[in-house]
């Protein structure tokens, strides 16, 4: 997949914000821009390339510095992205990063809090426990950005393989639906 120039500046500018914002807001643990170009925008821009092709309604649960769904956003422009975080001051950045892009919504509330269903999840960076109790309740799909650890049967999904990113030491991006999803439904 190659990157417009619109779309390059666009994350160039968000990368600039989240740099300024992180010096006072700990959005990220990750320093300097070789490392995050690979752990934050080349994963969630993985993410975006493996999504069905068509119009999707996605939720970002802990979004953060607005990983993986802000690219996703910048990526895939027929989609709508919901970025739900519940650290007020983070949801404030994520509303200033994404001023002006039209396919982003920011939830400032716990992703427990959200009452809406999606068309699929996404994560990063997020505990398996924490996603434990809203994963099932918010989207029939999921796509989550993780480490080594399988998800537990707990999250109430099936997962096919783990997809293992093409850079980087045990990171995957791994897919489930909802358990009884009807095979005919799965994936689509």
């Amino acid at each position: 997949m190659e990157l417009t120039p619109e779309q390059l500046n666009i994350l160039e500018g968000h990368y600039s914000l989240l740099s300024r914002w992180n010096r006072v807001l700990n959005l990220t643990s990750v320093e300097g821009v070789a490392e995050a170009v690979e752990r934050h925008y080349c994963e969630s821009i993985f993410l975006a390339v493996q999504l069905p092709v068509g119009k999707l309604r996605i939720v970002d649960i802990g979004s953060g510095g607005g990983f993986p769904g802000f690219p996703i956003a910048v990526l895939r422009t027929d989609c709508e992205i919901s970025l739900v975080e519940s650290h007020r001051r983070k949801a404030v950045f994520l509303r200033e990063a994404s001023r002006g892009i039209g396919n982003i919504r920011v939830c400032a509330r716990r992703a427990e809090e959200v009452e809406e269903g999606f068309d699929r999840a996404v994560s990063r960076a997020v505990s398996y426990k924490d996603l434990q109790g809203v994963l099932k309740e918010l989207a029939p799909v999921a796509d989550l950005l993780t480490g080594e650890e399988t998800p537990p049967e707990e999250l109430g999904f099936d997962w096919a393989d783990g997809m293992r990113l093409p850079w980087g030491k045990a990171r995957y991006l791994r897919s489930g639906v909802l358990r009884g999803t009807p095979w005919s439904q799965r994936f689509t």
